[in-house]
């Protein structure tokens, strides 16, 4: 769904992330509410894990959490994740990347979610009153909105009290995302699919200050409670992207009061609001007091009773009083804290994989008498490492591409980084999706190292003379990330390609694939949905401009294919397609395709609900925590 990190599983056990990038916009200083840095305070804490004593900070830190922050008693009706970066802020029209979208969904909401236990996954009403009236060419979809949904209390409304949700607010929400004034990065979305919007959009492009009153055809709130769309073309996806975050609805009144700061202080309809930020250290959320009733499922798949998934059946939901995220810069304090029983779920460290999970695959009994559990689930996503088709050096030179993706081992990145958790990627279709071809072969996914250096030569650079060092993009500076890196840089040096790597903070990194300033760098795509096009969409060429093709990279045969597969509902015809394209895009080179990775999430006993899910992040919402069983678990642990 989401941007994310390549190496590092997702310590959530949930499997959502891909990406979305601006047009040409400006870069923005994302700011928090920071506490002063000294000793006592979660900065310090920081400050010490990036400065040159690391292992010790780490320790430091262990030991700290360990000592401090332990809950001693297990009784407080609490859950404590971790986020293994921090975000950048909580407003929808930026939700580029995983962590940000995860963090917001506790906050803002949608007019569609997925519904939790159920699978295959299918869209439910979130905001909406009931699934769409649909017109027979379906162009048009009309939704009635829930009644009494109230923004949470805020001073940006009169008497700090939150006044009532009504579709003028998801007309407002749709044209700030197309308002060139906010440069969202989710411009995507909504790009050529709605009647009159993109022509909203020129007309904000000079102006200062946009006119939200200006009509668009496709975008009406017919009363108080009715919001109608009318779409240039059919878009059997269109469903789909009403449960993104980039669609949440957000309140006039706060983007007006709090203008740039708008960003740390969300103000939305959800479950929970946010009670504190602490840049690089941890985000506390609280539950709404204000928000509506809504309840858990009472519907699933048919082992979800056995798996305990539906003893709160038609109870009123969230369960949780907070939700505290920890940011953890490195995986052995986190590891180490989840053993302890201060975080509630973890991914499990690469270095800690032999020591948790046996030759089969299966948790170890030591963990299993803590009540730890193990999920293993398939991800719908792809690693890859990406090279910009605008570099004059890449982008124009296929041998040079074909060279470095076949010194390029994935079976050795595999079994080094994942612990065999993956299989080779020969495309971006993912298992599990429709187009997805198990027999199909990337000629340049195998590792080949004699063909690589007859490519260079064939490139020009005969044993690498001539050719300049390539720079990489490294998403963090932890030790994983140099860890890639470095393997990466030796990887290339065995045909004798040099490599200079750059470090960067994971919004420092964004910022430069904004800006199309990366040369090469490695990322990993999930599912927006569970349909093969999102992931097609990533090579689209107008996407360069103002999308998610990150690489920029353009082929006109693609790019008409895309335009037909784009309108077409699922049919044979249409996975031909699919599995079409993906031999374009493979011949073309415009990445070096990684993994399909598998989630090995755990989760401690007393987290109930708990369900594994790789499109939705509005997930929290459902669990429930059993503070008898934690206090009497960690009483036992120590």
């Amino acid at each position: 769904m989401y941007k994310l990190k390549v190496i590092r599983q997702l310590e959530s056990g949930d499997n959502n992330f891909s990406l979305s990038f601006p047009r040409r916009r400006e870069s923005r200083d994302f700011k928090a509410v920071d506490s002063p840095v000294k000793p006592g305070n979660d900065n310090f804490w920081l400050v010490l894990l990036h400065g040159k004593n690391t292992l010790l900070a780490c320790l430091f830190l262990s030991f700290f959490l360990f000592t401090g922050c332990a809950n001693k008693t297990g009784t407080d009706n609490i859950i404590r994740l971790p986020m293994q970066t921090d975000i950048k802020g909580f407003d929808p029209a930026y939700a580029e990347d995983l962590y940000s979208h995860t963090a917001m969904a506790q906050i803002y909401e949608t007019l569609l979610q997925y519904a939790y236990l159920e699978r295959p996954y299918k869209v439910e009403p979130l905001l909406a009153d009931g699934m769409p009236e649909i017109s027979k060419n379906g162009l048009t979809y009309t939704f009635k909105i829930k009644k009494g949904v109230i923004f949470q209390d805020d001073k940006c409304f009169p008497g700090s009290k939150g006044r009532e949700l009504t579709a003028d607010d998801f007309v407002y929400s749709f044209k700030r995302i197309a308002d060139m004034n906010t440069r969202s990065t989710g411009w995507w979305v909504f790009d050529g699919r709605i009647e009159g919007l993109n022509e909203f959009r020129e007309k904000t492009k000079d102006s200062p200050k946009t006119d939200y009153t200006i009509d668009v055809a496709g975008l009406k709130a017919v009363d108080k409670y009715t919001l109608r769309f009318k779409l240039t073309k059919p878009h059997p996806q269109f469903l789909y992207t009403l449960t993104m975050m980039y669609t949440a609805v957000v309140a006039n009144e706060a983007v007006e009061t709090y203008g740039q700061e708008f960003l740390n202080h969300p103000v939305g309809t959800g479950p929970y609001k946010l009670t504190k930020w602490t840049r690089n250290s941890r985000i506390i959320f609280d539950k709404n007091p204000t928000f509506r009733q809504e309840f858990y499922p009472v519907t699933g798949e048919t082992t979800d009773k056995t798996n305990g998934l539906l003893v709160d059946t038609g109870k009123q939901i969230p369960f949780i009083d907070r939700i505290v995220y920890i940011v953890y810069l490195e995986e052995q304090p986190l590891w180490l804290n989840f053993l302890k029983g201060n975080i509630d779920r973890s991914g499990i460290p690469k270095d800690s994989y032999s020591s948790a999970i046996n030759a089969s695959k299966e948790l170890m009994p030591e963990l299993q008498e803590k009540g730890i559990k193990l999920w293993k689930v398939p991800m719908l996503d792809v690693t890859y490492t990406g090279f910009n088709m605008e570099d004059p050096v890449l982008g124009k030179n296929l041998k040079l591409r074909q060279a470095i993706c076949l010194a390029h081992d994935i079976n050795k990145v595999i079994d080094l980084f994942y612990n065999g958790r993956a299989i080779p990627a020969q495309g971006p279709i993912p298992p599990g999706l429709d187009g997805y071809d198990p027999e199909f072969k990337n000629p340049y996914q195998s590792f080949d190292l004699e063909k690589a250096k007859q490519l260079l030569d064939q490139a020009g650079y005969p044993e690498g003379k001539g050719l300049p060092a390539l720079a990489f993009e490294a998403s963090g500076s932890g030790t994983i990330d140099r860890q890639w890196a470095e393997l990466f840089k030796k990887e290339m040096e065995a045909v004798n390609i040099k490599v200079n790597v750059n470090y960067n903070t994971w919004p420092e990194f964004l910022d430069k694939l904004n800006k199309k300033k990366g040369q090469i760098y490695g990322l990993a795509w999930g599912a927006d949905y569970p349909d093969a096009e999102n992931f097609l969409q990533l090579f689209y060429g107008p996407n360069a401009a103002n999308g998610q093709n990150n690489t920029n990279y353009k082929n006109p045969e693609f790019d008409r294919l895309y335009e037909k597969i784009s309108t077409m509902p699922p049919s044979g015809e249409r996975t031909k397609i699919y599995k079409q394209m993906v031999k374009i895009v493979t011949s073309d080179c415009p990445w070096i395709f990684g993994a399909h990775r598998m989630s090995f999430a755990l989760s401690q006993q007393w987290v109930k609900n708990y369900k594994p899910n790789d499109v939705a992040t509005n997930l929290l919402k459902y669990y429930r925590i059993d503070t008898q069983e934690r206090a009497k678990m960690l009483k036992e642990r120590f």
